[in-house]
């Protein structure tokens, strides 16, 4: 188990989203502490809980969905936290038996589905009564015997891609509603780290671990295309967005190029090279033309003018912002703010949730 934890944890952590609780150990009671900066900045912080990864908004808008992996250190299970959007206090809460990292929500909001990364695995929870309602294992397993960390889901038109840490790395597309297995794409690269679905091409995005970009047609699931936009240089790529007016690709490297790059979506060209430092999570705001990007390293959150690439503004997020979401308005943007791991995977306190009003 804890070479288990050491490499999949990591990885997780780096990117990044029903049963009764089934504990083994009772996991560290929620935070209530809300800190709320002066109102003119238009930010609230809540330290919420152990291992908090990513988030999903309801449809309604009116719930923000935050995955938990609770504890790494004698803590089974995990939480799917339900909390109010304009304040972020807690409104719901699922314990589950597997720990849960990247979230996916149906069009209508009845599931949240969430990835178990270290039992390699998917969960599909009812956000009605909060019980897991199905579930996938996935077969694969590595030479130690682990299985394939189940890293991050993308939800398009009724199927599920998840990507799967491994080296060769998979995809595997999965039936949303019957959570049954409909393909494996294979061979694909070192460690699966981000999934987009690109409008403008009607592909699939996958990032890898090994500086690869792969392109999937979703209508045979079969990988069209590989690009490897720094060449030869070391790359861990990890996440994406898409300006789908100017066919812009946004990819992030918090690990070996420590960089953001600007890809033509069509053909792979690096067009720009942003040096920003060591990047994270990524996201494009089309209303206000603006990119923010996370860096795990420095505890900012920035800001960037999406034409000049010149940096608008700076939130210091210390210690280690990690996940993004950002409402369908694009005027209120989400953080996790994650805590480093000590040598026994544990952490000095818990997580926080970071709520900024871009208006």
């Amino acid at each position: 188990m804890t070479k288990k934890l050491s490499a999949l944890a990591l990885l997780v952590a780096a990117s990044l989203s029903g049963c009764a609780a089934q504990h083994a150990a009772k996991p560290a009671p929620e935070a209530q502490t809300i800190v709320t900066a002066p109102a003119e900045t238009g930010v609230i912080k809540r330290e919420l809980a152990d291992g908090l990864y990513e988030m999903v908004l309801s449809p309604k808008g009116d719930a923000l969905y935050v995955a938990s992996s609770e504890g790494f250190k004698d803590v089974q299970g995990g939480v799917i936290y339900k909390l109010d959007p304009t304040t972020l206090k807690t409104i719901g809460r699922s314990h589950t038996d597997l720990k849960n990292f990247a979230l996916a929500i149906s069009p209508e909001g009845s599931t949240v589905y969430a990835t178990n990364s270290l039992d390699g695995g998917i969960s599909a929870i009812s956000t009605a009564d909060g019980k897991v309602k199905n579930r996938l294992l996935f077969t694969e397993r590595n030479k130690e015997g682990f299985p394939y960390g189940a890293r991050q889901v993308l939800l398009h038109d009724g199927t599920l891609y998840i990507g799967g840490v491994a080296d060769p790395a998979v995809v595997w597309v999965v039936d949303a509603e019957t959570l049954k297995l409909k393909k494996t794409i294979k061979n694909a690269g070192q460690w699966v780290t981000g999934l987009l679905w690109s409008e403008q091409t009607q592909r699939i995005y996958v990032a890898n671990g090994g500086g690869e970009i792969l392109i999937v047609n979703p209508r045979t699931n079969r990988i069209e295309k590989r690009w490897k936009p720094l060449g030869d240089k070391p790359a861990l790529l990890l996440n994406m967005a898409e300006d789908k007016a100017t066919g812009r690709l946004f990819v992030t490297d918090n690990s070996k190029a420590k960089t953001t790059l600007v890809l033509d979506i069509h053909t792979g060209e690096v067009l720009k090279q942003l040096d920003v430092g060591d990047s994270l999570a990524v996201k494009f705001n089309a209303k206000r033309n603006e990119l923010y990007i996370t860096q795990r390293e420095s505890g900012k959150l920035l800001s960037l003018d999406a034409t000049t690439y010149t940096v608008k503004q700076t939130w210091d997020l210390p210690p280690n912002p990690n996940s993004l979401l950002l409402s369908d308005d694009g005027q209120t943007l989400f953080v996790t703010v994650k805590q480093p791991f000590n040598k026994d995977h544990s952490t000095n306190g818990p997580d926080s949730v970071v709520r900024i009003a871009l208006k």
